[in-house]
């Protein structure tokens, strides 16, 4: 492959390509384990099939059956690019309308090697996050992209680009939706077998939105959240020397050990696949690596008596390393550790997401696919060793939280010692970092707001960086309450860091987070600039998923939530409908990501700017409804921040009427009705 044009063309096919099968060095996702019956093998195939003319049906089906047999789906590795996979400057993509060409650019990014944790099975992170199912959809999509109008919408299909169909020129190019099984259907077990037969597909959250910008995103939110733990649980801003332990240098969870240098701190993350550990390293994302404990305990304590900055990475299961934090208290009683988390990919356990602790990463990845059974046994057996080291050291003063990554909700089902007393069913011995940290910012309509600059040029970065740091400074001048005024402070601290500690990977992208009325003025500045020239080319704005108004998850995003709506999935659903009518570019919808399939629903947009007016319009438009989504549902649930800003939203948009809710000025007027 030497061009994008030739990449835009169409599924190639005479000749067809050399089947170069999976490439060596490149990281592999792990086999999976559909249990098909003949009959689904064989409409598997022939669903797979569908994408060709017969003339060359005869021989791709034995290769498709072979991967089917081998790998547990139909990558179609043959038809994998030679082309370098990465997000190319928008100017180069064959296309009819610069916003198409947009969405190639953050697709290709998505697929980047150096962004994705499996590119060859297109998966962008969390260990099965897919952006199509297979290479026959990518290039179909790339086709179909360079030829849209501004009067055509793309429809996407989990993955399956159903086709282009006349629409105007204000309705979305592209239409997402990934994973929409019917909830009765929506389980781990149904899941594989829909996805073998590849009909259905896992987009996470930005994976298959197409709005993933490298681990930065996680950076960013790490950030916020170990201050922000630090606050609440040490009550202290200043993090040096303190010691925060966690688990998984992957896809997304690779940010943990950049995070842990910006803020600061001691970091000592563990990770079983030596491959994600040497590209963290090589990145310069982590300062250290060492496969001895041994060593892990010596640095760990050189680094606190000395406050060092540092990120350590441990070649091993952080069951390991949790257990020797044990021992060396109930030794010597120090505690080593301050603050803890995970973030291995346990909404996909017993699929590569997590590893147990008695099988090296190589024994596991044959278990996991000769007897399922075995490795499902071991991996809940893990949890509970993991969990039991935990509650030991947090008998002392160590803080550990959730980070959404369903690492509670398997431990229960495991059988481990999670519960919390007269809790409801959303909630465990330790708090999701939603519930303690993060909540009460969505609520004030906080959340991860990013931009992508399609020119490719840093320069271009630079420049929006430096908007967004006035938009926010200025913000402050002129008066803002104290808890946004911290918000602000914390993100300008942000934009600055980031910059100096070289956090883009892939595309040219940024992420803070932001209220309502920052994202707003942030985007206008942008578009402003491109107007004027200070910017070349235009650029993306998204967000992720996990944000105010996108995602309805009990065990995540809405864990906050009491009035029993957390099972309840109308936000993230009107939040996409809602965007779609208000400008948006592109919006996706998703069932599962996070906290794993059917255990969630979210959605994300992307919009172009392009320095006219119109984009102003819609940028004010659809980022006020995105945020004031969120904050209205927080709202209604009983939430008083999120009552005292949509109250002030009110105040000063004349078209915004939310239906406020009433305080039960006293309970035992409902205790006296329900006796009787």
């Amino acid at each position: 492959m030497s061009s994008l044009q030739e990449l835009c063309s169409g599924l190639p096919l005479r000749p067809l390509p050399e089947n170069r099968g999976r490439w060596a060095g490149v990281p592999h996702a792990p086999v999976r384990t559909p249990d098909l019956s003949p009959a689904e093998e064989q409409l598997a195939l022939k669903n797979a099939l569908r994408y060709f003319p017969p003339d060359v049906q005869k021989l791709l089906a034995q290769e498709f059956a072979q991967e089917l047999r081998q790998f547990g789906h139909i990558y179609m590795y043959r038809f994998c690019p030679s082309i370098e996979m990465r997000a190319y400057p928008i100017d180069q993509y064959p296309c009819r309308t610069q916003k198409a060409a947009a969405i190639m650019h953050m697709i290709m990014n998505n697929l980047d090697p150096a962004v994705a944790q499996f590119p060859q099975e297109l998966v962008t992170y969390g260990g099965n996050g897919q952006v199509f199912s297979n290479w026959a959809q990518f290039w179909l999509t790339m086709s179909y992209l360079s030829k849209m109008t501004e009067e055509q919408t793309l429809v996407m299909y989990s993955g399956h680009p159903l086709g282009l169909f006349p629409s105007s020129p204000g309705a979305p190019r592209l239409v997402i939706t990934n994973g929409m099984v019917i909830p009765n259907y929506s389980s781990r077990a149904e899941y594989e077998k829909l996805f073998a037969l590849g009909v259905t597909m896992y987009g996470q959250m930005t994976a298959g939105s197409y709005c993933y910008i490298g681990p930065q995103g996680i950076v960013h939110g790490t950030v916020l959240t170990v201050l922000n733990a630090g606050r609440r649980y040490l009550g202290i801003e200043d993090l040096a020397g303190k010691v925060f332990v966690t688990s998984g240098l992957g896809g997304m969870s690779g940010a943990q050990a950049k995070a842990a240098a910006i803020v600061g701190c001691i970091g000592v993350i563990a990770e079983v696949d030596k491959s994600a550990l040497v590209k963290r390293h090589r990145q310069g994302w982590l300062m250290e690596v060492t496969d001895s404990l041994d060593h892990c305990i010596v640095r760990l304590r050189e680094a606190r008596k000395k406050k060092e900055v540092l990120s350590l990475g441990y070649h091993g299961n952080v069951v390991d390393l949790w257990e020797r934090l044990v021992h060396e208290l109930d030794t010597t009683g120090e505690l080593l550790v301050d603050l803890g988390s995970d973030q291995t990919s346990c909404h996909n356990p017993f699929n590569g997401g997590y590893y147990p602790v008695q099988l090296s990463f190589s024994e596991a990845q044959s278990l996991m696919s000769s007897d399922p059974a075995a490795f499902k046994h071991l991996v809940q057996e893990s949890l509970r060793r993991h969990v039991s080291a935990i509650n030991r050291l947090a008998q002392e003063k160590f803080f550990f939280w959730d980070y959404g990554n369903a690492f509670l909700l398997e431990a229960q089902r495991a059988g481990a010692d999670v519960e919390k007393k007269g809790a409801n069913k959303m909630e465990f011995r330790y708090p999701s970092y939603v519930q303690h940290i993060m909540g009460d910012i969505f609520s004030q309509g906080f959340g991860p707001f990013r931009w992508v600059c399609t020119s490719g040029d840093p320069q271009d970065l630079a420049v929006t960086d430096h908007l967004a740091t006035s938009v926010l400074e200025k913000a402050i001048a002129d008066g803002v309450k104290a808890s946004v005024k911290l918000q602000y402070m914390d993100n300008i601290r942000w934009i600055r860091e980031a910059a100096k500690h070289q956090l883009v990977v892939g595309s040219q992208a940024r992420i803070l987070y932001s209220d309502q009325k920052g994202r707003v003025a942030i985007a206008v500045a942008i578009n402003q600039a491109i107007a004027s020239g200070k910017i070349k080319a235009p650029v993306v704005l998204s967000r992720d998923h996990h944000d105010v108004s996108g995602t309805d998850s009990p065990f995540r995003e809405t864990s906050n939530i009491y009035d029993g709506s957390a099972f309840c999935a109308d936000m993230a659903v009107q939040n996409f409908v809602g965007d779609a009518c208000r400008g948006a570019t592109w919006v996706a919808l998703h069932n599962g990501g996070g906290v794993g399939w059917g255990e969630v629903i979210n959605g994300g947009f992307g919009l172009v700017l392009d320095g006219t007016t119109q984009a102003e319009q819609k940028a004010r438009m659809m980022l006020g409804w995105d945020v004031s989504n969120g904050v209205a549902r927080r709202c209604w649930s009983g939430n008083p921040k999120a009552y005292e800003i949509i109250c002030q939203t009110m105040q000063e948009n004349g078209g915004l009427v939310v239906t406020l809710p009433h305080e039960v000025a006293d309970e035992q007027v409902i205790q006296q009705a329900l006796q009787l």
